[in-house]
């Protein structure tokens, strides 16, 4: 049974392998998501480790510098999680926000999230 500590073990998981590089991203991935996991937003989507790794590392060459951070405490029941990050400098600084919700597999890591982007950079 998943209790609120593992939702947010599980969110601190997801939000370190968006923060991670090279082979540390890698592995990363592979501790937050099942194998054949799918990751859908308004800007993008993958399915599978390879595909979330060759996102992660788009997303993190466009937004060079900044990191990821759990915003909150994530909540969940049964197999499902929502949880709000931002991105920027620090957690005190936001240039994007968003909730996620997704769908555990039966280990306990993510089979499927949902991003919805909050706070979307503007334009420059």
């Amino acid at each position: 049974m998943n209790t609120v500590n593992d939702y947010q073990a599980i969110a601190q998981q997801y939000i370190a392998a968006w923060n991670a590089s090279g082979a540390e991203r890698t592995h990363a991935i592979a501790q937050a998501f099942a194998p054949d996991a799918r990751y859908t937003d308004p800007l993008m989507q993958a399915r599978g480790h390879a595909a979330l790794d060759q996102m992660i590392g788009a997303a993190q060459q466009q937004f060079g510098g900044l990191r990821f951070h759990l915003d909150g405490q994530a909540d969940g029941h049964g197999e499902r999680l929502r949880f709000r990050w931002t991105l920027g400098p620090d957690a005190d600084t936001a240039v994007a926000k968003g909730t996620d919700f997704a769908l555990l597999a039966g280990d306990g890591r993510l089979a499927e999230v949902s991003g919805f982007l909050d706070l979307v950079p503007q334009a420059g």
